[in-house]
């Protein structure tokens, strides 16, 4: 398997991760249950060591398809400035949901604070995550970046409307 299969793989699990994990503490904060919020820390810190793996995978996967006949240098450095600021994001997360298992075993009075703290970053880099991956997708589908698929439903209504 190359860098390019392991980083098309990987690329989804921090998207779905955050998205999962948020949903998983909101109910855990809803519940006040701590074995829900311990949950979501744990989806956290996958999704955090699956950011991290999808970015160190994303250079040899840049070497690979900026090869390739068509494919916009500038739309993978978007791509890749955008997945800085989603790793961040993420290694925050990751670290933050380490504090937060300590912290919940403790049962000290900040595991409510934290956790809204936590859900709130989640939500934030599930939307870093979700952007990042939209610029991946432009990369190599065409039919995002250019509206082909948009201007080929104009002309079939066209075409319709002149029969």
């Amino acid at each position: 398997m190359s860098q390019v299969h392991l980083h098309l793989l990987i690329t989804h699990l921090p998207v779905f991760g955050s998205i999962l994990g948020a949903l998983v503490l909101g109910y855990g904060l809803w519940a006040n249950s701590d074995q829900t919020k311990n949950a979501a820390y744990f989806l956290f810190i996958i999704s955090a060591i699956g950011a991290s793996i999808a970015y160190a995978t994303g250079e040899g996967a840049e070497d690979t398809v900026e090869k390739i006949q068509g494919v916009s240098k500038n739309l993978i450095d978007q791509h890749e400035d955008a997945a800085v600021y989603a790793l961040i994001s993420f290694i925050v997360l990751g670290i933050m949901s380490v504090i937060a298992f300590v912290i919940t075993r403790y049962k000290t009075s900040l595991v409510r604070y934290i956790s809204m703290i936590i859900f709130i970053l989640s939500l934030i880099s599930f939307g870093l995550a979700a952007r990042t991956g939209y610029l991946g997708g432009q990369i190599r589908h065409t039919e995002i970046s250019n509206g082909t698929l948009q201007n080929n439903r104009t002309g079939e209504a066209r075409q319709k409307d002149d029969d």
